[in-house]
């Protein structure tokens, strides 16, 4: 430094101890530096003083020699306290040059920087606030020094700040959040435990109100949740609790819809190895249920965002046991915000068409283009792989339910073999809820659905097949899923054709709802989309037999329970009459019995079929009856059912012109097993009655004389030797007892309105086809017999 230089009023002695390296001789310069400036202040004498300040920084704080810097830089802190509390008005000139040290290579000099501005804040208090920024913005960068002296000076500066910032009321936040929204993303350890520190301290001030501010700093303070330091996270989740307290306390003022799209990043967990991330999604999870719970329907338009991330959790095994049930907690409170107002046209709706929308109009996409919702926009670090869902509806004046993106989130769900069953179980819910409390909107989304709810079936939890069971029959049946145009899904494969049949027998389409509630379960007449979901079952069970094999039967069941037995038997029996793969129908046609015969949940229908006194249950029995000629033995059995057992004599006896083979022996073992299972008490008890009953001896003879010597001809051969002789059980008057009988037989065919030649016509074309089919089938395979042999 050029000594002969004028640095008036600093005399020449003061200059040349500023320079001087040692540090005793520069703290004799700052006190003759405070002893003059005292003097200025007591003449007033601000021109003066600006100058001495302007000098040491300049000349000395901002010099090029690193002595001088340290002269410059206690001299400045020797002015500050000789302005006492005047040193407010030159604050500017003061803090710049010290900060500008801050930068400094040499850590003695940033410590010296770090003191002199101690000094400074010290004295002047709560004018530095106007400048806290700055300060702020240097002290960041100091918590995050190498060394440990300048650190230890950074932290008793940043606690003479704090003290200042919780003492006054004019601390300018709004200014403020923009810089801490930037430094909250800093990677570095010391830096997020400065910044968290803050944060802590400005959140337990009464007049700051930073929980105005929490959108812009809450994904930063996820973020350092994730920290790897233990008291990081720790400090980070007591800040987060003091946030949640404070939000369940004023949920009046707190912006939910612009922190529900963070939260929905944050609880999705992009890298499960991180056990950081755990506890990330965990606090994430927990203000997503608090929010849902105090928001209510505010975050109806982020419900697909939020399903996104809560979905998954659902089916977290006990190590996340916490997660799952908070996850839990959220979907079923989200759930219940859904209600019939959603099914509502919104204006823009009403502005638009009124009619359906046309294919993929309206249609959430659900392949490829997945992403098209989503926000890629993120600023923050490390989430670009989070599905980040923007609110269908965040510039509309009344809340709308997203149902668009609901649809696809749920079914791309139930389209990802890799979903867990507790979420495929929860997705289905979800569908159900919607179909209950939205039908007229979810029915736009029918047709994407219905095709992966099919496929659902095959699943292998019965919880999940009953979900989806449930889901389907509520589309089968709701007055919603009517339309006008008739219900004819002709549904073409290289291995099946099925085909509503045309005539009386398909189902009828009410024009009106009310129609579909009140019409009776002998005329099953569901919506549109009830034929279409029996072709498509069918159709299931023909091209997957091992599903037919495993869960025909327990699907047919509920399906019984949830739709009416008499809906789905009638509608199944319609379709299998025209089936074209005869071995299938005949499969299906021995499962469907079998289940009329044995399953709890047909019982009222059986007792319907037991006596045909109605026009409405001889209907029934002729439509069931043509079906069931596709299989010989279920169709003996359905006569012993409803009692027709001339008829049933009559089909026995066409059996010798069958061809008998090893299944349909097994078949006739089973219908005797039934015989004498609790389903066919009637029927035993009738074998007392053998003058009134005589086909029914002779048709069970009829059995007998097919059975190989077996186990089964055993039994039945026992039962018919206990038939009591006529004349025995005789206790009436002859007259009386043949009266009765004949009054017995009118009744039943006044009531009855059934053409038998018809019906044992129709199973001799049905067996002669199946007959024809056996030997096409043989011909072609001894055919190929021959080829190989060649």
């Amino acid at each position: 430094m050029n000594t002969e230089k004028d640095f008036s009023p600093l005399t020449p002695n003061i200059v040349r101890a500023l320079n001087d390296k040692l540090y005793e001789k520069r703290k004799v310069a700052a006190l003759e530096i405070e002893k003059l400036v005292r003097e200025f202040v007591a003449q007033n004498n601000s021109t003066q003083i600006r100058h001495v300040i302007q000098i040491l920084a300049s000349e000395f704080a901002l010099s090029q020699h690193p002595h001088s810097r340290k002269g410059g830089l206690i001299g400045l802190a020797a002015c500050s306290i000789a302005l006492g509390k005047d040193s407010g008005l030159y604050l500017k000139e003061l803090i710049e040059p010290v900060l500008t040290c801050f930068n400094d290579s040499d850590s003695r000099l940033r410590y010296y920087a770090c003191e002199a501005l101690y000094n400074i804040v010290k004295v002047a208090r709560g004018a530095v606030l106007p400048h806290f920024n700055l300060l702020f913005d240097g002290l960041s960068k100091l918590s995050a020094d190498p060394d440990p002296n300048v650190k230890s000076g950074s932290e008793l500066l940043d606690r003479l700040l704090k003290d200042i910032v919780t003492e006054s009321n004019t601390f300018d936040l709004v200014s403020f959040v923009p810089l801490l929204r930037e430094r909250i993303y800093s990677n570095n350890q010391y830096a997020r435990q400065f910044i968290i520190s803050w944060i802590h301290v400005l959140e337990s001030v009464p007049d700051i109100h930073l929980l105005d501010y929490l959108p812009e700093i809450l994904d930063g303070l996820f973020q350092i949740l994730g920290d790897n330091s233990k008291e990081i996270r720790r400090t980070c989740e007591v800040v987060l609790g003091e946030f949640l307290k404070e939000i369940k306390k004023t949920p009046s003022s707190v912006k939910f819809a612009e922190m529900a799209n963070i939260l929905v990043i944050h609880c999705q967990v992009a890298d499960e190895a991180k056990l950081t991330n755990d506890l990330i999604q965990l606090t994430a999870m927990t203000w997503m249920r608090e929010f849902i719970q105090l928001a209510g329907r505010v975050v109806l338009p982020y419900s697909s965002g939020i399903l996104t991330a809560v979905l998954p959790c659902l089916s977290y095994d006990d190590r996340k046991k916490n997660t799952k049930e908070v996850a839990s907690a959220c979907n079923n409170s989200l759930m219940k915000l859904v209600t019939p107002e959603d099914d509502e046209d919104t204006e823009e709706e009403r502005g638009g068409s009124t009619g359906s929308p046309s294919a993929g109009e309206g249609q959430p996409k659900m392949e490829g283009d997945g992403n098209d919702m989503l926000n890629a926009s993120q600023e923050s670090v490390g989430l670009s792989n989070i599905s980040f869902f923007t609110p269908a509806s965040s510039d509309r004046p009344h809340v709308t339910l997203d149902l668009d993106g609901i649809v696809q989130v749920l079914n791309r769900h139930l389209h990802d073999s890799s979903t867990g069953m507790m979420t495929r179980i929860a997705v289905l819910k979800w569908l159900y809820h919607l179909y209950i409390k939205t039908p007229r909107k979810m029915f736009r989304h029918t047709d994407n659905l219905f095709p992966i709810l099919l496929k659902t079936l095959s699943d292998e939890s019965d919880e999940v097949i009953l979900k989806d069971l449930e889901v389907l029959a509520e589309i089968a049946s709701s007055p919603a899923g009517q339309t006008e145009q008739a219900s004819s899904c002709d549904i073409t494969d290289n291995k099946l054709v099925l085909k509503v049949p045309d005539g009386p027998k398909a189902v009828q389409q009410p024009s009106t709802a009310s129609k579909a509630v009140d019409s009776s379960p002998s005329t099953p007449s569901m919506n549109s989309y009830f034929y279409k979901f029996m072709i498509n079952l069918l159709r299931r069970f023909s091209l997957d037999r091992k599903l037919l094999e495993n869960r025909g039967a327990f699907i047919i069941r509920q399906l019984c329970l949830l739709l009416h037995a008499e809906n789905i038997f009638h509608s199944m029996a319609d379709i299998l009459l025209k089936e074209e793969d005869l071995k299938f129908a005949s499969t299906m046609i021995q499962t469907l019995n079998t289940i009329l015969l044995t399953s709890a949940e047909l019982f009222q229908l059986r007792n319907q079929l037991k006596d045909l006194h109605t026009q409405e249950s001889c209907a029934l029995f002729c439509c069931l009856y043509r079906s069931w000629c596709h299989n010989p033995v279920a169709t003996v059995s359905l006569c012993f059912l409803t009692q027709n057992y001339k008829h049933a004599y009559d089909l026995i006896q066409k059996f010798g012109n069958l061809e008998v083979t090893v299944d349909f022996l097994m078949e006739v073992d089973k219908l005797v097993q039934l015989i004498e299972s609790p389903i066919f008490t009637y029927l035993r008890l009738q074998l007392l009655d053998v003058e009134n009953n005589p086909y029914l001896i002779k048709a069970l003879y009829g059995l007998l004389m097919l059975l190989p010597q077996s186990q089964a001809f055993q039994l039945l051969s026992h039962r018919l030797r206990c038939v009591p002789n006529p004349e025995l059980m005789r206790t009436v008057d002859e007259s009386k007892y043949m009266d009765s009988k004949k009054q017995a037989a009118c009744k039943r065919s006044a009531h009855t309105q059934v053409d038998y030649n018809e019906l044992l016509q129709h199973f001799d074309r049905v067996q002669s086809k199946h007959l024809e089919v056996r030997h096409q089938r043989s011909a072609r395979a001894s055919d190929h017999h021959d080829r190989k042999l060649m």
